[in-house]
C-alpha cells in the first residue's frame, strides 16, 4: 500500500501545483487584457479618428449603392436606428488546432469592439485537456494588430504583433464581422461599396495608413453570408503565408432592433481545399449607441 500512497501524495502535489499555475497565469493575463482594453478606449479619441457627425441611421443614406447592399440594410435596420458606438459580444465554439487535420478544441471568449477608430480585443479560453487551458488575445488597436497565445496565461506558445500585414489581418476581421455591429457598414460610417452583381459587393475601408477591401455575399433573405479575402496573412509554423480567406454568417435574429447573425465560422482556402478553423456562437450582445 505504500506506493498507492506515494502515488496519491505526488498527485496531490501536482494538482496544487496546476492549480497555483492556473491562479497566476489567469492574474497576469488579466493584467494584460486590462492594459490592452485601456488602448482599446484610449483609440476611440485618438486624433486619427473621425467620428461621425451622424448618431442615427438615414435611409437617404442608401442611395446610389449596389442593389444588393440597399436590400441588405432596409432587411437589418430600421430609419432611425441608433449608430453603434461599441459593443460587446461574448461567444462559445470551437477551434481547429490541426492545420491538416480534425483537432477540434472547445472556447469561450469575449470581444470588445469599437468603431471609432476601428478596433476591437477579442480575448478568449481554450480548453485543451481537463484543467489546462490556452488563453489567446486577438486585437486590432490604434492601427497595430496582436496575436499572442499561452498556456494557462503564463507559457507562451505564439506572439505576433506590430503593423503591415499582420495589422492588416487583423483590420480585415474587424471590417469581416461587421454584420454583428451592422451601422458600421454605413456610408457615413467610412465604408466605400462598389457593385459585382446581384448578390455580391466589394465594401473598402481605411484607417490609418490601412485601406483594404472585401467581398461581401447576400444570400436570397438579403443577409450577409459571407465575406472573402483574396490574401490574408495565416501563421504556418512561425511564417507568415499569404492565404484566400472567407467567413460565413447565419442563424440571422433580433437584437437591439436590428438583425444580426448569431453563427460565425471563418476558414482558410488552402490549395487542397477549403479548411474552417472557427466555429462559434453568440451569446450574448451588448451594445453601445453614438449620442
Amino acid at each position: 500500500m505504500t506506493w498507492l500512497l506515494w502515488l496519491g501524495l505526488v498527485l496531490c502535489v501536482l494538482t496544487a501545483a496546476e492549480l497555483g499555475l492556473a491562479v497566476v497565469g489567469a492574474k497576469r493575463w488579466a493584467n494584460t487584457t486590462r492594459a490592452l482594453a485601456l488602448r482599446l478606449e484610449a483609440s476611440r479619441t485618438d486624433s486619427k479618428a473621425q467620428l461621425p457627425p451622424a448618431t442615427r441611421y438615414n435611409a437617404h443614406e442608401l442611395e446610389g449603392l449596389p442593389e444588393p447592399v440597399q436590400r441588405y440594410f432596409r432587411a437589418v435596420l430600421k430609419d432611425g436606428q441608433p449608430i453603434i458606438a461599441a459593443v460587446t459580444i461574448e461567444l462559445a465554439g470551437s477551434f481547429n488546432l490541426a492545420a491538416g487535420g480534425e483537432q477540434w478544441k472547445p472556447f469561450t471568449s469575449r470581444q470588445r469592439v469599437a468603431v471609432h477608430r476601428p478596433g476591437f480585443l477579442w480575448n478568449a479560453k481554450v480548453s485543451m485537456l481537463p484543467g489546462v487551458t490556452v488563453r489567446v488575445i486577438d486585437s486590432y488597436i490604434a492601427g497595430k494588430g496582436l496575436l499572442r497565445a499561452a498556456v494557462l496565461g503564463l507559457f507562451t506558445v505564439a506572439s505576433v504583433r506590430g503593423g503591415g500585414e499582420i495589422a492588416r489581418g487583423e483590420f480585415m476581421r474587424f471590417l469581416a464581422e461587421a454584420p454583428w455591429y451592422p451601422t458600421a457598414l454605413l456610408p457615413s460610417q467610412g465604408v466605400r461599396w462598389e457593385a459585382v452583381d446581384e448578390h455580391s459587393a466589394n465594401a473598402t475601408l481605411t484607417d490609418g495608413p490601412l485601406t483594404l477591401t472585401l467581398l461581401f455575399g447576400f444570400n436570397d433573405a438579403d443577409m450577409i453570408d459571407s465575406v472573402c479575402a483574396k490574401a490574408r496573412g495565416a501563421m504556418v509554423g512561425k511564417e507568415v503565408v499569404m492565404l484566400p480567406w472567407e467567413s460565413a454568417m447565419s442563424n440571422y435574429q433580433v437584437r437591439s432592433s436590428m438583425t444580426v447573425p448569431i453563427n460565425g465560422q471563418a476558414a482558410w482556402v488552402r490549395p487542397e481545399g477549403r479548411k474552417p478553423y472557427f466555429l462559434g456562437t453568440i451569446t450574448s450582445l451588448a451594445y453601445e449607441f453614438a449620442e
